[in-house]
C-alpha cells in the first residue's frame, strides 16, 4: 500500500498535468502535461505489487510514450510548417493527421484500442476508475482542437469505436473488461459530434464521467470483479445492488435515464448536419452495448445462485461503504434527463 502522503503527491500531480495541458495554448507546454500525467498514474498501478498490475502498468508506459511520441512528432512537423507552435493558430494537414493518431492511441480509440481492456483489467478498481475518466480529460480536450482539421478521420474512428466496443463486450464476463469496451463506444460517440458541436460532446464526456465513477464505485464496494460476483452482492449491499441495473442501462443510453440526454442530442445534430446513414449506423450500434448491459440487468434481477437464501439476511450485515457520494452519483446518473435545459444553457453558453 502507498501511504497516503505519497499518494496524495501523485494525486496532485495527476492534476497538475492535466491543468497544464488544459491551460496551455502551445503544443510543447501540453505534450508536457500529457507526460505528468503518465508519469504520476504510474506508481499508483504497481502500489499493489502485483504481477498483473506490473504488467499492466509496463503495457501502459510504452502506450503512453508512443502516442507522446507520436504527438510531439507532428508539433515538430506542424511548428516547421507553419513557424509557430500554437495550438489554436494555423494547422498543417499532415501533421494534424499525425497528432489525431497520436492522441487516438491515448485516448484508445479503436482501431488503436488494444491495450486498453488489458491495462484496466490488471489493475485495481480504483486505479482502473482514474484510468477510465480522468485520464481522458487531458487528450480529449486536445482531441477537441484538431479534429475539425481532418472530420472525415474523426466521424471514421467514432463509428469504428462504438461497433468495435459493442461487438467486444458482448460475451464478456469481466466488468472492468467490459467497462473498458464501454469506454471505447462512448467516446467513439463524442467522436462523432466533436467536429460539429464540441459543446455536445462534453456534455457526453461529463455524463458518462458520472455514470462511470459511479460503476465503479459500485464494484469497488462489493468487491464484484465478474458479473456472477456482482450477483452475489445481494446479501451484503441489497440497495446498492439494486441501483446498479439502473447505472448499467443509463450506461446503455436507454431513456428515461441520464445516458439517454447525449445519445439523443448526438443522433439530433448528426441529422442536422444531413449525415442520416451514420446517425442510423450508431444507433443501431448502440444496441450491441446496451444488449451486454441488458444482460447484466438479467443476471442480477432474474438470476439467483444454488443456496442464496440460505446466507445470513442483508440486515445482520454492518453496511461499511460511503453512502453520501455514492447516493449522489446515483441521483445524478439516472435522473439528469429534466435538467437537460440547464444542461445546454451551461455549456453552450
Amino acid at each position: 500500500m502507498v501511504a497516503p502522503s505519497i499518494m496524495t503527491f501523485f494525486l496532485l500531480a495527476l492534476g497538475l498535468g492535466t491543468s497544464v495541458t488544459f491551460c496551455s495554448s502551445h503544443w510543447l507546454m501540453a505534450w508536457m502535461g500529457l507526460e505528468i500525467n503518465s508519469l504520476a498514474i504510474l506508481p499508483l498501478m504497481v502500489s499493489s505489487h502485483q504481477a498483473r498490475a506490473i504488467e499492466a502498468s509496463v503495457k501502459y508506459l510504452l502506450i503512453q510514450a508512443t502516442g507522446a511520441g507520436i504527438i510531439l512528432w507532428g508539433s515538430m512537423l506542424n511548428a516547421q510548417a507553419t513557424g509557430h507552435w500554437d495550438i489554436l493558430s494555423s494547422k498543417e494537414d499532415l501533421a494534424m493527421l499525425i497528432i489525431i493518431s497520436g492522441l487516438a492511441l491515448k485516448l484508445g480509440l479503436a482501431p488503436l484500442h488494444a491495450w486498453l481492456p488489458e491495462v484496466i483489467q490488471g489493475t485495481d478498481m480504483t486505479t482502473a476508475m482514474i484510468l477510465s475518466t480522468w485520464q481522458k480529460l487531458a487528450p480529449f480536450i486536445l482531441m477537441c482542437e484538431v479534429s475539425s482539421s481532418h472530420q472525415w478521420l474523426a466521424l471514421t474512428l467514432g463509428l469504428i469505436s462504438i461497433m468495435v466496443g459493442g461487438l467486444s463486450g458482448i460475451n464478456m464476463t469481466l466488468m472492468r473488461k467490459l467497462l473498458a469496451y464501454s469506454s471505447i463506444a462512448h467516446l467513439g460517440w463524442m467522436m462523432l459530434v466533436m467536429t460539429f458541436n464540441t459543446h455536445l460532446a462534453l456534455i457526453a464526456l461529463t455524463i458518462y464521467i458520472i455514470a462511470t465513477t459511479m460503476i465503479f464505485s459500485t464494484l469497488n464496494t462489493t468487491s464484484a470483479s465478474t458479473i456472477n460476483n456482482l450477483a452475489l452482492s445481494w446479501g451484503k449491499y441489497p440497495a446498492l445492488t439494486a441501483l446498479t441495473p439502473l447505472i448499467l442501462l443509463s450506461l446503455g443510453g436507454l431513456p428515461p435515464l441520464s445516458g439517454f440526454i447525449p445519445k439523443w442530442l448526438i443522433i439530433q445534430e448528426l441529422v442536422n448536419q444531413e449525415l442520416i446513414l451514420i446517425a442510423f449506423v450508431a444507433a443501431i450500434s448502440a444496441l450491441l452495448s446496451l444488449y451486454f448491459y441488458t444482460r447484466i440487468t438479467y443476471t442480477l434481477l432474474c438470476v439467483t445462485t444454488p443456496n442464496y437464501f440460505g446466507l445470513a439476511p442483508f440486515k445482520f450485515y454492518r453496511q461499511k461503504y460511503v453512502v453520501f457520494p455514492i447516493a449522489i452519483l446515483a441521483i445524478m446518473t439516472m435522473m439528469l434527463l429534466p435538467t437537460l435545459p440547464s444542461l445546454t444553457a451551461f455549456f453552450f453558453n
